[in-house]
């Protein structure tokens, strides 16, 4: 009974859709308000879309050396609620999968490492890059590596679950793709000591958080038309 009511309510899938819409509503405000440097050239006016890290947004001191406090603020809470929102979601989702024991159990297994992802993304708002580089970039690789865990795990159990409808395992497959190509590309793409490397490293970055923001709004708004129907 517990399970069925928890499958019946949108109040979780609202709140990550709300968390994402912050997010996609307050960084670019962040990026407007950064003071100006890049990793590779200390002496450029703002933020550069194809210069600057999004950790760049929530340094306490800007690469040109000017405080960064309002766009910080803006970073930790955009970053913090999408981790949060995230994290919600992975879990709310499961009652969704049954009554499918294997839907289920894929489930459960990809909350767990969505949970893990959620709060370490609120970990790399937490950790500044220019105060805590090292806890920020274990952050990072923990957020990006367990959310592809919990990518391909929903997408199995979407496929296992027999009214949930497969276009929307089709969504976090090809986001798992995308994150898979992005953390190649992390580990084996170009170094960060040149500006191409930078500016290459960076755009993958936006594209992947961008991506992952927009599959947990379509993620969390399919998750609310299944629950009608189930409920």
């Amino acid at each position: 009974m517990r399970r069925r009511a928890w499958a019946q309510r949108s109040g979780p899938f609202h709140f990550t859709m709300a968390t994402a819409v912050v997010f996609l509503a307050l960084t670019p405000v962040a990026m407007l308000l950064y003071p100006g440097g890049t990793p590779v050239d200390a002496d450029t006016e703002g933020y550069r879309f194809l210069g600057n890290f999004f950790s760049d947004l929530g340094r306490t001191v800007a690469h040109n050396g000017e405080p960064n406090g309002v766009s910080a603020v803006l970073f930790l809470v955009a970053l913090g609620l999408a981790g949060l929102g995230l994290a919600v979601f992975f879990v709310a989702v499961v009652p969704l999968y049954r009554p499918g024991r294997v839907g289920l159990a894929l489930g459960l297994a990809g909350a767990a490492a969505g949970v893990v992802s959620g709060f370490s993304f609120v970990g790399v708002a937490l950790a500044p890059a220019d105060i805590a580089l090292a806890a920020h970039g274990w952050f990072v690789m923990m957020a990006f590596r367990a959310f592809l865990i919990a990518t391909l795990l929903h997408t199995a159990a979407v496929l296992a679950t027999a009214h949930y409808p497969n276009r929307y395992a089709a969504v976090y497959g090809v986001f798992a793709l995308l994150l898979a190509a992005y953390l190649w590309l992390l580990f084996r793409g170009p170094g960060f000591g040149s500006a191409q490397g930078v500016m290459i490293q960076v755009t993958g970055q936006k594209v992947i958080a961008y991506a992952a923001i927009v599959t947990a709004l379509i993620g969390a708004w399919g998750a609310t038309r299944v629950r009608e129907r189930v409920s």
